[in-house]
């Protein structure tokens, strides 16, 4: 019934008016019926008797397990499943009573319409007061608890917790309800005062779990259990506003509002994971921007090397090539065949990872955090500011071209090569006419060329997504430590190994992440969609130069009549273009994201590098002297 009036006043069934007006004609209709207000206030008495109230203060809003994806779970569940009203656990009839919006009249009611809404819906001998105290108790000891698990406990600053404050809380709660329960009213104010105090102790050691993890990796969960505990001494706050105050309705009032809008945050999904998952973005994004400082060029030596690099790397894609052949050539099922596909790609990434060169559309990804930590922030950002950042976009821009020509440079004339000396020595080329025949309808620039190639940025992004938080993971577990410190593996491989093999690991985790994780998802990715009846595959540009190099190489000088191959060659910009476009854009709004950077002076930027663009547009292609 309860509900179904809550219902009423916030929509109605008639021209009655806005819910503060409804609530008015209610009240009113009581004052003229005095049976009516009778049965209401028993029915009320009757709701407080059987309710657990102290759920509604100390457990409403809060995870039942400190754990995110536990939190997650019982939102969605909350979601899709209708509650009930058969409960005595007014946390979960709170949700049934209120919506949301119902915040909005709530804090619009007037001092007289509330007095008398409350002289309505009060019970004579209900124990306000009781029920904020307990709901005080409870919640301080779930801080407590917080913050002595081990989770927390080992990653405070110790110099904050040499107060002991999270014992201390249980001990002023206690004492502050002792002070009201012996009718001490003198010693309430300071006890309040000292939970306050010890309140804002334990916010402060929490907040301290932070650097600790920025500094030796992220884990959301325990993100969260910080969260949990901080919006925990909050609430005490707001209960002591209560428990203290002179307008004990208009407080009252206060902190139902403040219930509705946990309410309301409760039910958003997308703004919980935003909030739980930007320091392990920051994390990623900044891990990725150490990466990517070495992908940028700063001067002629540092491009040369970067020429040098890429050529490397695309000599081992030509081998990739022709992997690649092989294993479609032997004819196994989709699933198979993608998954060789994708080991033949991770394989030649690590090796080229190994010998220190690059494929030109990893860098995109790792050289975005770096950018966007150099944009200039706030307003009135200093000219040398703006001009530091055109020069970090022109190395940027510079240093991606010299890595995708090195790359197209080595792999598309390497694979032509073996070509004709196969078909010099053996009669044949390495890759007949059959599979270069669907070369030139693959890659066609009129077909779903583009949209491949975009979706391959995706998978390029993602890839450093999964570098990142595999560095965070090894990190985070302190693995480097265990490789060089484990007693059975000390026994097993000798101290200087241990430690030989702890440094390897700490220093290449990221990128044999990353290597494997792209590799394997430019393989398996395509044959899984297409199982699924998304039609979707990858086109990596230095992949589809060595892929159209093959078939130049198989179908001889008419090739060059046949204009589906110039399709083929103009698309091939087209894929690079996209490869490496998309997978930036997507680590730049991440960088900028995670650290809550906006460009403020964004007219003032663009305008730089368009003066830039026309006073020197060889700066964009090659280094200055």
């Amino acid at each position: 019934w309860l509900v179904r009036l809550t219902e009423w006043l916030r929509h109605g069934d008639d021209e009655s008016g806005d819910p503060p007006a409804r609530l008015l004609r209610l009240l009113d209709a009581c004052d003229r019926q005095p049976a009516l207000r009778t049965q209401l206030q028993q029915l009320v008495g009757a709701f407080w008797r059987d309710m657990d109230t102290p759920a509604l203060f100390a457990d409403f809003g809060f995870g039942t397990r400190l754990s995110l994806h536990s939190d997650l779970a019982a939102r969605l569940r909350r979601r899709w499943l209708p509650g009930t009203p058969d409960t005595a656990d007014l946390a979960q009839l709170f949700q049934l009573l209120f919506d949301p919006a119902d915040a909005d009249w709530l804090a619009r009611l007037d001092a007289p319409t509330l007095a008398r809404a409350a002289e309505l819906l009060a019970a004579p001998g209900f124990d306000w007061q009781a029920v904020l105290l307990e709901s005080i108790t409870i919640l301080a000891s779930a801080v407590h608890a917080s913050g002595y698990s081990p989770a927390l406990r080992q990653r405070m600053e110790r110099t904050l917790l040499v107060d002991e404050p999270f014992r201390q809380i249980t001990m002023c709660s206690n004492a502050l309800r002792a002070a009201l329960a012996d009718g001490r009213h003198d010693d309430v104010l300071p006890r309040v005062t000292l939970l306050r105090t010890v309140l804002d102790a334990c916010r402060r050691a929490a907040a301290s779990v932070g650097d600790h993890l920025e500094a030796f990796g992220v884990s959301v969960d325990i993100v969260y259990e910080v969260d949990q505990l901080d919006a925990r001494t909050r609430r005490i706050d707001l209960l002591l506003d209560s428990l203290l105050a002179a307008d004990r309705r208009r407080e009252g009032l206060r902190l139902l509002v403040h219930l509705l809008q946990v309410s309301a945050q409760q039910q958003g999904l997308r703004a919980m994971v935003a909030r739980h998952y930007s320091l392990l973005a920051r994390q990623v994004a900044e891990r990725n921007a150490e990466t990517g400082e070495h992908y940028i060029t700063r001067d002629r030596a540092e491009y040369g090397a970067m020429l040098r690099m890429a050529l490397g790397g695309g000599a081992v894609i030509a081998g990739t090539t022709f992997a690649k052949f092989a294993i479609l050539a032997i004819g196994l099922s989709a699933f198979w065949s993608g998954f060789w596909a994708g080991t033949n790609y991770a394989v030649s990434f690590v090796i080229v990872m190994l010998l220190h060169w690059t494929v030109a559309t990893k860098q995109p990804a790792m050289t975005a955090p770096a950018l966007a930590d150099s944009l200039p922030r706030g307003d009135g950002a200093a000219d040398a500011d703006i001009e530091a950042f055109v020069d970090r976009v022109a190395q940027l821009i510079r240093s991606q071209i010299a890595g995708i020509v090195g790359n197209l440079v080595a792999c598309g004339p390497l694979v032509l090569l073996v070509q004709w000396a196969a078909q010099a020595a053996a009669g044949q080329p390495l890759v007949g006419t059959a599979p270069s025949t669907y070369v030139l309808h693959s890659l066609h620039l009129l077909g779903p060329t583009a949209l491949y190639a975009a979706f391959t940025g995706v998978l390029l992004f993602a890839s450093s997504l999964v570098a990142g938080w595999a560095e965070n993971w090894f990190v985070f577990h302190r693995l480097d430590s265990a490789i060089a410190w484990n007693p059975r593996i000390v026994a097993r491989l000798g101290g200087e190994r241990a430690a030989r093999w702890a440094t390897w690991w700490r220093g290449h985790v990221s990128g044999i992440a990353a290597n494997v994780s792209l590799g394997l998802m430019l393989g398996v990715l395509p044959a899984v969609l297409n199982f699924l009846g998304l039609p979707l595959d990858v086109r990596h540009v230095t992949l589809a130069t060595g892929q159209l190099a093959a078939a130049l190489g198989a179908l001889g000088l008419q090739a060059w009549h046949d204009p589906a191959f110039w399709w083929c060659v103009a698309s091939i910009p087209v894929i690079g273009a996209l490869n490496l476009g998309v997978s930036f854009y997507l680590a730049f709004r991440v960088a900028l994201r995670s650290r809550d950077i906006t460009v403020r002076e964004r007219h003032r930027v663009s305008a730089a590098l368009w003066r830039r663009w026309r006073t020197d547009p060889l700066g964009f292609l090659r280094p200055p002297r």
